[in-house]
């Protein structure tokens, strides 16, 4: 996977060997010679990750990692850290700051790629994902700037999987004050704990007697209920074999043994933080995805969702089409109630009459608010007696029940007008059906209201 890669480091010979390695991998690379110039490039160029020295005059690499995360426009961007400071408590203050990773120079040329390819993955998902939440927005939906950053991490688990007790309790010890950790030893040489979707990470130790880890984790990737809980691997210091295979795999990130305590804990905090990010723009999506489709008021399919569904079950490809019918109701003189009671109980009415039928047809059918107080069923795969019989049900469950609604101190009567029509031979387009429908819904009308009328 290519991407975009700036590159910030006042020292050029240590640009132009990053820039050397990084384009010989296929990576198109932007240069910075200083931390303000990165922040402008960052602005206008918008790159995939960057690679930030930390020891540059002027504004260090700390700072310019805080202020690419405290941009709404910056903080999802990667940033992993390169700099010849290799004590933990630097490690540290880089996580701390914002980094989502930490290279000593000399860098070598497979952690680097490695890195960077597993933090560009990540990149390519968070923008489908804030894309999404950007269309989102249109719908009224919106969680606010800077949500990578402003995540609440209350009440996280994690699942370590380790088979060394007294490394266990002691990464236990460790993560009392960010997240309830429970431990499997694999014993039996897989995985015990059972409902594994309920975690926000999983810490898995790469040097496990009963089991591969690695094996571990490609199964936690592979599996549908737990492909998207990041994955923290426990490493030996210096095996970078080990690290890059688990990079390709899918893990998220690595610590090294021995386990420093406030580096597991940052490292840990980051991922839980993106994790609980990312689950929350999948939500905001849904919710934009059901508001596309459905109606505020009763919550039932609206009228766009509706053409394009029947559009579908009457196009010629479909061998069943002449066996759809089509109901559409109109309740009864409802202005009258509007004006009577008021919108606000118009629409409890509406409501109401939505819960209704929506008990009263089977799974394979649909209900849609086709405007104002019309409504459509669209059956398929029946005949004219079955949608008749089911016409009647609706009419009745109706009819026979007075809606309570705020507005009022007694229930009130509600009635609703059926027109029924069937594909059939004729009918075969799903304006021409809708026509027939509503023709049939006219005639109800005239004839008195509260009754089910057939098309011609």
């Amino acid at each position: 996977m290519t991407a975009r890669v700036l590159v910030v480091d006042d020292v050029i010979q240590n640009v132009k060997l990053l820039e050397a390695k990084l384009t010989s991998e296929y990576f198109e690379v932007l240069i910075a010679m200083n931390g303000e110039d990165a922040l402008e490039i960052i602005d206008k160029e918008h790159p995939d990750i960057v690679l930030l020295d930390v020891m540059m005059p002027g504004m260090d690499g700390f700072e310019v990692c805080r202020r690419i995360r405290s941009n709404a426009k910056s903080s999802h961007i990667p940033v992993i850290m390169v700099t010849a400071l290799d004590q933990t408590k630097d490690r540290v203050a880089g996580l701390e700051a914002g980094a989502d990773d930490f290279l000593t120079k000399p860098v070598l040329d497979l952690p680097l790629f490695a890195r960077v390819r597993s933090l560009v993955r990540l990149k390519v998902l968070m923008d489908e994902l804030r894309m999404r939440e950007t269309t989102g927005e249109g719908f009224g939906i919106s969680v606010g700037t800077d949500l990578s950053r402003n995540i609440n991490l209350s009440n996280a688990k994690v699942l370590l999987i380790e088979d060394y007790t007294r490394v266990a309790e002691r990464i236990k010890t460790y993560m009392t004050d960010l997240a309830v950790v429970d431990v499997d030893t694999v014993e039996s040489g897989e995985i015990t704990t059972g409902n594994l979707d309920k975690y926000d990470l999983f810490i898995i130790s790469l040097n496990l007697d009963n089991i591969d880890g690695l094996r571990l984790c490609s199964q936690l990737r592979s599996t549908e209920n737990t492909r998207r809980i990041p994955i923290l691997v426990l490493v030996e210091g210096g095996d970078n074999t080990q690290m890059v295979r688990a990079m390709e795999l899918g893990v998220a990130d690595y610590i090294a043994r021995p386990i420093d305590k406030n580096e597991l804990v940052a490292r840990a905090k980051s991922q839980i933080r993106q994790k609980r990010y990312a689950d929350r723009l999948r939500r905001n999506m849904q919710k934009s995805i059901e508001m596309a489709m459905t109606d505020a008021v009763t919550g039932l399919y609206n009228r766009h969702f509706l053409s394009t569904h029947l559009d579908n079950l009457m196009s010629k490809e479909n061998e069943k089409r002449k066996k759809v019918s089509l109901l559409m109701m109109d309740l009864d003189k409802f202005k009258l109630v509007n004006d009577t009671y008021g919108h606000a109980s118009g629409d409890e009415v509406l409501h109401e009459f939505a819960r209704r039928i929506s008990n009263d047809i089977r799974n394979i059918d649909l209900a849609a608010r086709f405007g104002g107080e019309e409504f459509v069923i669209v059956m398929p795969e029946t005949n004219l007696e079955y949608a008749h019989f089911v016409a009647e049900r609706l009419r009745m469950s109706i009819a026979d029940e007075p809606f309570e609604i705020s507005g009022s101190e007694s229930p009130i009567p509600i009635t609703v007008s059926i027109g029924l029509a069937i594909a059939g031979d004729e009918n075969l387009s799903s304006s021409k059906l809708l026509v027939a429908a509503d023709k049939a819904l006219y005639k109800a009308k005239e004839r008195g209201r509260n009754q089910v009328c057939n098309a011609d």
